[in-house]
């Protein structure tokens, strides 16, 4: 039997030749991890490389992604469908494996994040929805949902402030599955951290709550492996493993510096450390003693296999919950999903009377999370602000997970990557609120779930200058356009309480990526009322069309709305031909079938005007060179709401002016 080291050391050999192969990547971190990621895959990770779908496996997260060798060489090495073909062709376009990969479940990765610090928060997300998820479906003697979550993290992910957020909370919610090795090797990309990191990471933790075990000899297996069977033997907090490791190791002359951290070792360090190690395959050949000790395919199906049993005992005795549990792992819809989401239609359509879109939205939770129990709610601390918290929803507390909301305090990055992770590891569907200008806070989460599509649905209330007295740090201008720019991602900014019903349904309904919804903080008409669902759900419909060709077309979007509806009406009145869009959700617009986007805005009619209280740059493309657009391009001011409308121009004498020019 291969000793430990020796296993090790096929991870080392590996992450060393792919990167010199394509002289680009981090050897250091997977040599220097080896042993770590040894005794884990091989004595403690529960998976199945046979179905890497498998819901009760454990999840596995590399936080420091740029180690993501080290993850390739396990996966392929215990049975993965990762060839050493792929390995053969890491960070080529087109392989199956980049350099920092972010989500393919199919060949095992769960989620690496590049940027630093976020797979500490997703995995924090993870671990809490499996302790959600054990609330609501495991029954005595009958835990269908019972694993834990395993973050490898290194010296720039503790330095993030992601990390503080996450880890924060974590240890208040204690989520005792959660096992997380720091790979301590004291060194980055500028050098030995001691020049600019010298916190007392163990004690940080234990502030937080968290079960720290200190000092462990990260290239000893045995003390890792000790070290992780003393964490799981305390499941009353989460833990954090201090494994001490060399980057590099053993590199003779680069080991232990930086020079071991992003680029490739160069053909004499290789050598090197294949005379160290007393490795003679050629590269990418492993011994097949090693494979057949790295291989665990029949322990992963045997694994499954009990829980296949268990499950079956479970369906027995409980087949509704049996039932409901497959659903929401399979991101399935209720089957009365339809009613549900006619009946959120009606009651908004009934609205009468100025309401808040922040308002409607949560006229809509009330009806959705009643029979949605896979939404998971809450708010970076303004749940009164957002009302992202439905009537009847109970909060969840450190002592009790059977509630579907949590209060995230003033973490808006964590609360973001958080929700990534709770979406990763699937039967919820997150949702969590905050002010839209404070989505700046969490741009680089918001990024990766659009990266990896996942269903996220970011609440974002206070959206324009109308929110009024707290002034320019809070008022949004940017935010609207550079979040429409993102790739993947939907923004949807309703116009009234039907808006939103429909803007509700499409993200839920919508499972390949994440989406925004806008809202306001001041009251707006009901002016969609008569609107057809199936119109503004394909994100621009014409709300107002005039008798013949139009003359010009007015395109708004939310508060905006009401006020171009009202210049619109003036100005037909004065026998202007003049068309009104609403365009809630300009990415759904843009995927419409041609004939649909021509009907709403033909091409023939070049006089148009963009209306929206925020940056003017993205609606240009919409109204093209002979239109106009009517936006701010500078920061807000304090002050009441209409008080600030008025300032900027955005008064119905204003409006009706520039639709009036507009026509002529």
């Amino acid at each position: 039997m291969p000793t430990r080291r020796e296993l090790a050391d096929v991870i080392r050999v590996l992450a060393m030749d792919a990167v010199q192969q394509a002289n680009s990547g981090h050897p250091g971190a997977p040599m220097g991890m080896a042993d770590m990621a040894e005794v884990l895959w091989r004595e403690f990770l529960k998976y199945n490389p046979a179905n890497p779908h498998w819901w009760n496996r454990d999840r596995f997260v590399l936080s420091n992604g740029h180690a993501s060798m080290m993850l390739y060489a396990v996966l392929h090495l215990t049975g993965y469908p990762l060839s050493m073909e792929e390995i053969r062709h890491f960070r080529q376009l087109g392989s199956r494996t980049p350099g920092h990969p972010e989500h393919d479940l199919a060949i095992g990765v769960e989620t690496t994040t590049g940027p630093l610090g976020q797979g500490l928060a997703n995995g924090v997300g993870m671990a809490l929805a499996e302790k959600v998820l054990a609330a609501h479906f495991n029954r005595p003697n009958l835990n269908i949902v019972d694993h834990y979550t395993w973050v490898f993290l290194g010296d720039g992910c503790m330095m993030e402030g992601v990390s503080h957020e996450a880890a924060s909370l974590a240890g208040t919610l204690a989520l005792g599955k959660l096992i997380c090795l720091y790979d301590s090797n004291g060194i980055s990309i500028d050098g030995k951290v001691v020049g600019w990191f010298t916190d007392d990471t163990p004690k940080r933790f234990e502030s937080y709550g968290w079960q720290v075990i200190r000092d462990v000899d990260g290239q000893d297996g045995e003390a890792v492996a000790a070290a992780i069977r003393a964490a799981q033997a305390h499941t009353a907090r989460p833990s954090l493993i201090c494994c001490r490791t060399e980057i590099g190791f053993p590199a003779p002359t680069k080991g232990g510096t930086a020079k071991a951290h992003g680029e490739a070792l160069g053909a004499d360090e290789v050598a090197a450390v294949r005379k160290i190690l007393n490795w003679h395959e050629p590269p990418f050949v492993v011994p097949e003693r090693l494979r057949e000790a790295w291989n665990g395919e029949i322990k992963g199906r045997a694994a499954e296999q009990r829980w296949q049993e268990l499950f079956a005992r479970y369906r027995a005795a409980h087949p509704d919950l049996a039932a409901e549990f497959e659903r929401r792992m399979q991101s399935a819809l209720p089957q009365n999903w339809p009613q549900v989401r006619a009946k959120s239609f009606e009651t908004a359509a009934a609205t009468s009377g100025a309401q808040a879109t922040r308002q409607s939205s949560q006229n809509v939770l009330n009806i959705l999370t009643a029979e949605l129990p896979e939404l998971f709610g809450g708010s970076a601390d303004l749940t009164g602000s957002n009302n992202t918290l439905a009537k009847d929803v109970k909060v969840l507390t450190p002592g009790d997970f059977s509630g579907s909301y949590l209060h995230y305090g003033v973490r808006e990055f964590g609360m973001t990557a958080m929700m990534n992770g709770m979406s990763l590891h699937g039967g919820l569907v997150p949702f969590g609120g905050t002010f839209l200008t404070f989505s700046d806070y969490a741009r680089n989460a918001i990024r990766l779930a659009a990266l990896m599509r996942q269903r996220v649905i970011l609440v974002y209330s206070h959206d324009s200058i109308g929110l009024g007295e707290d002034g320019p740090t809070h008022q949004p201008i940017e935010q609207l356009s550079s979040l429409r720019l993102m790739p993947h991602l939907h923004v949807w900014r309703p116009a009234d309480a039907l808006e939103t019903a429909v803007a509700w349904s499409a993200l839920i309904e919508r499972i390949d990526g994440p989406g925004c919804l806008v809202l306001t903080r001041q009251g707006l008409p009901q002016v969609a009322a008569t609107a057809k669902p199936d119109h503004i759900a394909r994100g621009g419909y014409v709300l107002l069309d005039c008798k013949g060709t139009p003359e010009s077309i007015v395109i708004a979007t939310g508060s905006e709305v009401g006020l171009a509806l009202d210049a619109v009406k003036a100005a037909q009145s004065q026998g202007r031909r003049v068309r009104l869009v609403s365009m809630p959700c300009t990415e759904v617009f843009d995927a419409q079938d041609e004939a649909w986007r021509e009907s709403v805005l033909p091409s023939k009619v070049v006089k148009r005007l963009a209306i929206e209280a925020g940056a003017t740059g993205l609606w240009w493309r919409y109204v093209g060179s002979e239109g106009q657009v009517f936006g701010i391009d500078e920061f807000g001011a304090s002050g009441k709401g209409p008080e600030l409308f008025k300032k900027f121009g955005f008064t119905a004498e204003n409006v009706t002016k520039l639709v009036l020019e507009s026509a002529r």
